[in-house]
């Protein structure tokens, strides 16, 4: 190890003569809160985050309306969603090697572009299945957005402000399910459900202009290769490595709830002993700002508890939501979905800031793969949730929620027992990482 690595000089009992000379430390030209460019570039995937949330369920709020315009059941009507969020899943990892390539400003800049095309043409889908199929576009997209938004914080901003900065823009987008599903509610009771996910097109075209002004120029940005070959082994990679497995596996479980009880609320509320009308039905998801709250202290929470903690945090409120939502109260019922949303963002904050620090290389990848594992439990959530809800009721689409929340407490246990049988000898960090 060299002197600029240790700190150290080079002599032992040596003449200073031959001592070395000082070699100044590069400094970090990475941003940090207060430095330069931090907050445009906070401000910025903030804005991305507001528009990809926004348009990436911009019907879930109106399902009911939906059903009752084109005569289809919930779960029929839950696959504009699905299909957003499935076409999503689909492309991120596509859409990631391409921000390797091309660079993640660019990428997220024509994603942007080609959404906020496809959410004005949205309005005038005269069929379910055409809805359907633009929705599916719409978030084929969209999928440039978060695993680029990821891998270009992991590049550009200094590790200790990593969790921080990632929550901001995870908080960006509960901002944008909040505001997208808040705005449909009240314009869809006066005007009906197109001219509001038109009015969700307008502002996200407002917010994709602001992310181009803003969003200062990559740095540390090195283009990657496009051969499939590449592509194949860097997933290869990030596959075998347990720990982010068990992440992928945590944001996929974690967003099955979210997207399965999100997707049906409407529809509970919607009938007794609620019969609440579409403008508060909308409302009711201010709840967000909750999730916008917890998201963005995620990493105050992991220096506190730790990840395993964080984790165990996030999942054990999300459950107490879930089961405080079956009570006939509305008020417990807005307690329940309070809970939910603040343990869905923090665990989901931490989970893919974790998928940043841990890959080595290939981080589009590794954050794309993330998000198709998150996006296929949304749409999982989504279609589950809806049939267990035509089935059981809302104790069934709980019972979905349930069993997901527990397969995030397993899955982190066993991380923490592999730690430990790890510990005895020279265990890597990255095994390690979830127990700290």
């Amino acid at each position: 190890m060299t002197p600029a690595d240790t700190g150290a000089s080079t002599s032992v009992d040596a003449a200073p003569a031959v001592s070395a000379p000082d070699v100044p430390e590069t400094p970090d030209s990475r941003m940090a809160p207060g430095g330069p460019g931090y907050r445009r570039m906070s401000l910025a995937l903030f804005l991305a985050g507001v528009a990809t949330f926004a348009l990436l369920y911009s019907t879930q709020a109106l399902l009911p309306l939906i059903s009752g315009d084109m005569g289809v059941t919930a779960s029929d009507a839950s696959w504009t969603v699905a299909a957003a969020t499935g076409g999503l899943a689909v492309f991120v990892l596509p859409m990631s090697a391409l921000s390797e390539r091309f660079g993640r400003r660019t990428v997220m800049t024509g994603s942007l572009a080609v959404a906020v095309t496809v959410g004005l043409l949205v309005p005038f889908a005269p069929s379910l299945p055409a809805l359907v199929a633009l929705r599916a576009v719409q978030g084929a997209a969209l999928a440039g957005l978060p695993a680029s938004a990821t891998a270009y914080l992991a590049e550009e901003v200094r590790p200790r402000a990593l969790v921080t900065a990632i929550g901001l823009f995870v908080a960006g987008n509960s901002v944008g399910g909040m505001s997208g599903r808040v705005i449909t509610g009240w314009v869809a009771q006066e005007w009906g459900w197109r001219v509001a996910v038109g009015i969700i097109g307008l502002v996200a075209v407002a917010c994709a202009v602001a992310f181009r002004l803003l969003l200062p120029a990559p740095k540390h940005f090195t283009p990657g290769s496009l051969r499939p070959r590449v592509l194949v082994r860097t997933v290869r990679d990030h596959l075998a490595d347990p720990l982010l497995r068990r992440l992928y596996a945590i944001g996929a479980l974690f967003m099955t709830v979210f997207g399965g009880v999100y997707t049906v609320i409407g529809y509970r509320l919607t009938e007794a002993p609620f019969s609440l009308p579409q403008g508060l039905i909308g409302s009711i998801f201010l709840v967000y700002l909750v999730g916008t709250v917890s998201a963005s202290t995620a990493g105050r929470l992991v220096g506190r508890l730790g990840r395993r903690g964080a984790l165990y945090l996030g999942a054990g409120t999300t459950a107490a939501g879930l089961l405080l939502s079956l009570a006939p109260s509305l008020p417990l019922v807005l307690l329940g979905l309070v809970l939910i949303t603040a343990g869905f963002f923090a665990g989901h904050a931490v989970a893919s800031s974790a998928v940043g620090k841990t890959a080595q290389h290939g981080r589009a990848q590794a954050s794309a793969l993330y998000q198709s594992a998150y996006y296929v439990g949304s749409s999982a959530g989504s279609t589950v949730g809806a049939v267990a809800f035509h089935s059981g009721g809302w104790a069934g689409t709980v019972a979905v929620g349930v069993l997901a929340v527990l397969g995030v407490v397993a899955i982190t246990v066993s991380g923490s027992l592999a730690a430990r049988r790890q510990a005895g000898g020279a265990a890597p960090v990255k095994a390690l990482s979830l127990s700290r």
